[in-house]
């Protein structure tokens, strides 16, 4: 039994409400360690729910807060993280790189898990100058921007195998699922169903950050009569929402790292169309559980053929691949690998300072 703690964001909970893959990855690792017989302890908002020990510094997540000052919270954490580092094996954090100047010099062994993009030019020299620390990618796809970190392993999201339940896709529609963002393309995905004479429920949300775009690039694509606008939906909708419709559409225009609607579809039994980039070829087999596109013609095509892939092969995929307990038993092995080679390190100095 090892002695794990997990440290989430706290701009939401953890699993978060609707929106938010970080904390829900989180949570059904922190869950699954658990299951497998570990102490587990999570530092996260107030209003997480776990099976693990829940330590918290912030009564709620911070997006739902009143908060003005977000890195206080962050500060807060991290400190009560190191106060009580004596009491782990390891520490799991899934902050970013928040911690590395605090945790580079501990004799506390970390891990982290880097869950965004790193094509941001200001994360070089970040990476550069902490070339010690060990990262875990979600994809291979996702070191490119960075070959010079530190990784230690790929480790694929998962998810609980009970999470969603098959379905036979009976639905007449495709689905898009997601932000409204440049990058994410709902405006291809709607294209695509109407190329193919197809109709498509959409469900997303829209972040601050993109509402001007969303108001000039996409609300009026919404008033189609093909286009059936379900706006953000949480779990409850969205294993339906999947299980019956024909295919995801995951039209993408960016380096995607990981993409937990890629699984999240599988796990439903339905396969998807999605662009070839970022993560989509390690998480989609061509052929198998969906089709990877390079072009609008491509995408009519591929949804033309859809029946041509069998949804229990998506589903026997994901149960193969991209359950939370596959994930969990990837995580401890790198745990376990990390402690042994901690171990060997102080044995080799203990005998050292002998001689």
């Amino acid at each position: 039994m090892l002695r794990i703690a997990q440290i989430a964001p706290l701009i939401e909970s953890v699993p978060p409400r609707l929106y938010g893959g970080t904390e829900r990855v989180v949570a059904y690792l922190t869950d699954a360690l658990v299951k497998l017989g570990h102490d587990v302890t999570l530092f996260a908002s107030g209003d997480s729910i776990t099976r693990a020990k829940l330590v918290s510094v912030t009564p709620t997540a911070l997006r739902l807060s009143n908060c003005v000052d977000l890195m206080a919270g962050n500060i807060l954490q991290l400190q009560e993280v190191m106060d009580r580092s004596h009491e782990f094996d390891l520490l799991h954090f899934h902050t970013d790189y928040l911690h590395f100047p605090v945790t580079r010099r501990s004799h506390k062994k970390t891990l982290t898990t880097l869950h965004g993009r790193l094509d941001i030019p200001e994360l070089k020299p970040l990476y550069e100058k902490f070339y010690d620390m060990p990262v875990v990618s979600i994809s291979n796809s996702q070191r490119r921007p960075i070959p010079m970190a530190n990784w230690v392993s790929t480790v694929y999201h998962g998810l609980p195998a009970d999470l969603y339940k098959y379905g036979k896709g009976e639905g007449d529609y495709v689905a898009f699922l997601g932000r409204f963002s440049p990058e994410k393309r709902a405006d291809r995905a709607i294209e695509i169903a109407r190329r193919a004479n197809m109709k498509i429920k959409v469900a997303a949300k829209v972040d601050k950050a993109d509402e001007k775009y969303f108001e000039k690039e996409i609300r009026h694509l919404l008033d189609q009569p093909h286009v059936e606008y379900l706006q953000e939906i949480g779990e409850q909708e969205k294993g339906p929402l999947l299980a019956n419709a024909k295919a995801l559409l995951f039209p993408i225009d960016w380096p995607e790292p990981f993409g937990m609607v890629l699984i999240e579809a599988m796990a439903c039994g339905t396969p998807v169309i999605a662009y070839n980039h970022g993560s989509v070829p390690e998480i989609i087999e061509h052929g198998k559980t969906g089709f990877i596109v390079n072009s609008l013609d491509k995408a009519v095509e591929a949804l033309k053929n859809i029946h041509l892939i069998s949804r229990d092969t998506c589903r026997e995929t994901f149960e193969r691949r991209f359950s939370d307990l596959v994930m969990a038993q990837n995580y401890v092995r790198l745990y376990e690998k990390a402690l042994h080679k901690q171990s060997e390190r102080s044995y080799y100095l203990t005998q050292a300072y002998r001689k």
